[in-house]
């Protein structure tokens, strides 16, 4: 077996289909990408479509020019019965659902003594709560095909505190355990839940901390690597923990971070 074989039978993902949750933004958008690259369908909810046919830069063009099929659904997956009339267009419109992506995510900023009911609700629903009910709801899927990747988005504050956002910390622990105890149950019907953590890295939620050179540095200083992460810095990851390469790997929550959690 030479490198490529070796290559598309371990990390290659063609016949696959991924549901990507933020897949229109930021690092969502890495790894809507990153699967389409891996030969992977792509299909996306979200509250807009980003698409204009032809229109370079949005999600669906990057699909379609790594070869793969995009499909849409406008939907707010913190709505009641959304996630499972995502899920279930998913397989009407592609035939399966293979591999979901938990990685649509907010983090409303505040000191904790003004940080109200209000942010705390809106960042454990669409956090935490959305990525439970799509879980539950593609593992109707995968458990009867016995098969599936079930990937979290969770961060290095699944790990440490978070000055300023309590809900954002307090969400990621708990989707870091939400990836454990699908695991745990999941494991027997050949499905891996894992999660992936990234660190800081240089996407629009972070210019006003990169634009500010005291906080900036403060940043860098704590990062081994020296630098901030690039989007495609996460996509390896990505692919691996969706791909065959990953079958033993299970409940385990990747760092991609430079380095950042040794500090």
């Amino acid at each position: 077996m030479d490198i490529t074989d070796f290559a598309i039978d371990f990390f290659g993902l063609g016949g696959k289909n991924a549901i990507v949750t933020g897949g229109n933004t930021g690092l969502g958008q890495a790894f809507a990408l990153a699967l389409a690259k891996g030969g992977a369908n792509v299909f996306v909810p979200s509250l807009a479509d980003d698409a204009v046919p032809g229109q370079a830069g949005g999600t669906r063009a990057m699909v379609e020019a790594a070869g793969a099929r995009y499909e849409f659904l406008q939907a707010d997956i913190t709505q009641p019965g959304a996630p499972k009339r995502v899920v279930d267009q998913c397989v009407r419109r592609l035939g399966s659902v293979d591999i979901l992506v938990n990685s649509a995510g907010i983090c409303p900023l505040d000191e904790v003594l003004e940080f109200g009911r209000e942010k705390w609700d809106a960042t454990v629903q669409v956090n935490l709560t959305a990525a439970f009910e799509m879980s539950f709801e593609v593992a109707q899927h995968m458990v009867p095909q016995r098969c599936g990747k079930i990937i979290n988005i969770c961060s290095m504050f699944s790990f440490l505190g978070g000055r300023l956002s309590p809900a954002y910390a307090a969400t990621k622990h708990g989707i870091a355990g939400l990836t454990k105890a699908y695991c745990d149950e999941l494991a027997e019907h050949n499905i891996q839940v894992n999660g992936i953590a990234p660190g800081y890295y240089a996407t629009a939620i972070t210019a006003n901390t990169r634009g500010n050179p005291i906080t900036n540095q403060r940043v860098l200083d704590h990062i081994p690597a020296g630098r901030w992460g690039e989007p495609a810095d996460l996509m390896g990851a990505v692919v691996f923990l969706a791909s065959r390469a990953s079958d033993y790997v299970n409940g385990h929550v990747l760092a991609v971070d430079g380095g950042y959690l040794v500090r």
